[in-house]
């Protein structure tokens, strides 16, 4: 059963300079309200009245619709610029995907992860203190100093980087990648790719309503 109406207005379009990046643009008395629920759902304040949806695995489409949705349920009124519900109904994958074996679902699971690991470093949650080249991609180890305390490997960029190893000692997780990476060891974390770099930049930008 769909809840009591809410008075706010959320259109969901394109973002006008990051691809397939979703703007959404709120009014109504019960705004504050709506952007809360945005917030959970992954989208960053960029102006008074916009929120942002910029994501390393592409998948922001998919989870506007979510978005969409769940605001739906809740009493808002939504609309989605025709462009933007084009993208949401367009199934695609990546190219040369290293995993051919898994579902469209796998998939996501597992940009899903990756996306979640962006996020904690982005926000400071998870500290990297080294990188590393392994021949193929970036390696880095870093720690999760808030909630549960650990220390990670992580493998590969973008939407493919994963938790490789976890330990509970620093000095042991420091010392393990050391023993792996010998003389390719950096400190601090590895330059952001390109994606990361016009993902921040989206975030970052005061976005005026554009047309559908």
């Amino acid at each position: 059963m769909p809840y009591a109406p809410a008075d706010a207005h959320v259109s969901f379009t394109l973002h006008p300079d990051h691809h397939p990046g979703v703007l959404a643009t709120i009014s109504g008395p019960t705004s504050d309200t709506a952007r809360s629920h945005m917030h959970a759902l992954g989208f960053q304040s960029t102006g008074p009245n916009t929120m942002v949806l910029a994501r390393i695995d592409r998948e922001e489409p998919y989870y506007a619709a979510r978005s969409a949705n769940e605001l739906a349920r809740y009493g808002f009124t939504v609309d989605i610029a025709p462009a933007l519900q084009e993208e949401i109904d367009t199934e695609w994958t990546w190219v040369d995907y290293p995993m051919p074996w898994c579902t469209p679902d796998e998939i996501r699971r597992v940009s899903a992860d990756a996306q979640r690991i962006h996020d904690d470093i982005a926000t400071g949650r998870l500290t990297v203190h080294l990188h590393a080249n392994d021949g193929h991609t970036t390696v880095a180890v870093g720690t999760y100093a808030t909630g549960v305390r650990r220390h990670v490997h992580l493998h590969g960029e973008d939407h493919l980087r994963q938790v490789s190893l976890t330990f509970q000692d620093e000095a042991e997780a420091l010392a393990e990648f050391h023993s792996q990476y010998t003389v390719a060891v950096r400190p601090s974390p590895a330059p952001l790719t390109e994606l990361e770099q016009s993902v921040r930049q989206a975030l970052r930008r005061k976005t005026v309503r554009m047309p559908p």
